[in-house]
């Protein structure tokens, strides 16, 4: 569109050059006043046939023939150029809208992301990295670049009708990073009233927000200057620390990563130690800690501790062998 945008906006430009060339010339060259000269031009461009204004002198049947040569052209292609923005501009409307509501139809076991700012883009990216499916909510999508391939839907996120568009009772979870607490305030209550299933992660800016943010319902509270201020100082008193876990979270590295492993109900892992299982031995996967049902962590477990249904492990590896450790946790005892 920005190619169709550059061609429409040059072929006004020659529109009007061309105009003012033939009204100047019938001026100079017949000695017609301004208005006579603005409509014979007029009419010679657009071919209309119409008689001339006063009787041309050969200098100005000449003139005319050029008039005629050059502008006729230039006025078909602006023609052809205008009616082409206004066609695809439509069309790709239409035809977008289409595509959107069939693929918010199938929307399932989804993340809702309300707002595509700063912190949003950075959400999207590392969600589209891990092949998690997810939809945007934004006011204003025209500012989000036309190459972020990602289900987009305008509106008010702070309003129940534009979650409830996204499907948000089938949703698995939702992210608020409005700008201000007070709107994520209201996408939390209205969230967590149409979804209590739904895992919510809100964003805080203000001081005691994040209080009131999980009184409406959110199960967690990021708050971006608390959390950049920690990291700056442990920058600063724990770099190598600091090296360690950028490395070991950060999306696309296939040398290492840590990663969350859910153990299910029926998991041939189910009823084993560490060490019985192998993680250890056979995948080279270390288990930094193990998340019981009821929310206690427990680091650091020992080769004797067991695994249960419901665990989630935290994990250490190389991305390989935690795909396999995935697999193990998910499959089923023979």
């Amino acid at each position: 569109m920005s190619d169709l945008r550059k061609r429409l906006l040059l072929s006004a430009v020659m529109i009007i050059f061309i105009v003012t060339f033939g009204t100047v010339g019938y001026m100079l060259l017949e000695r017609w006043n301004f208005f006579d000269s603005v409509y014979m031009t007029i009419i010679t461009l657009t071919t209309v046939g119409y008689r001339e204004v006063h009787d041309l002198s050969s200098v100005g049947k000449m003139f005319t023939i050029v008039l005629i040569i050059g502008g006729v052209g230039t006025v078909f292609y602006t023609l052809s150029t205008g009616a082409k923005f206004i066609l695809e501009g439509e069309l790709q409307e239409i035809f977008g809208r289409k595509r959107l509501e069939k693929k918010i139809k199938y929307l399932k076991d989804h993340y809702i992301i309300c707002g595509y700012g700063r912190m949003g883009r950075i959400i999207c990216s590392e969600l589209k990295a891990d092949g998690v499916p997810f939809a945007v909510i934004e006011k204003e999508p025209d500012a989000v670049p036309s190459y972020e391939d990602m289900l987009l839907f305008k509106g008010d996120a702070t309003k129940d009708e534009a979650l409830k568009e996204l499907h948000i009772e089938k949703a698995k979870g939702l992210v608020s990073v409005l700008p201000t607490d007070a709107e994520n305030l209201f996408v939390v209550l209205s969230a967590r009233g149409m979804n209590p299933r739904l895992q919510i992660v809100a964003r805080a800016g203000e001081e005691g927000s994040e209080r009131k943010l999980l009184r409406a319902g959110a199960d967690r509270v990021v708050s971006p200057y608390h959390i950049g201020g920690l990291r700056i100082a442990q920058t600063i008193l724990k770099p190598a620390v600091v090296d360690f876990i950028e490395f070991a979270t950060k999306s696309g590295n296939i040398d290492l990563q840590m990663e969350e492993v859910v153990i299910e109900e029926d998991s041939e892992l189910v009823g084993r130690t560490l060490d019985e299982s192998g993680i250890g031995r056979d995948l080279g996967v270390i288990i930094v800690a193990i998340k019981e049902l009821s929310g206690d962590m427990k680091f650091n477990p020992t080769f004797r501790s067991t695994i249960k249904a419901g665990n989630t492990l935290i994990a250490l590896g190389e991305t390989s062998k935690l795909k396999v450790l995935e697999a193990m946790a998910a499959k089923r005892k023979s």
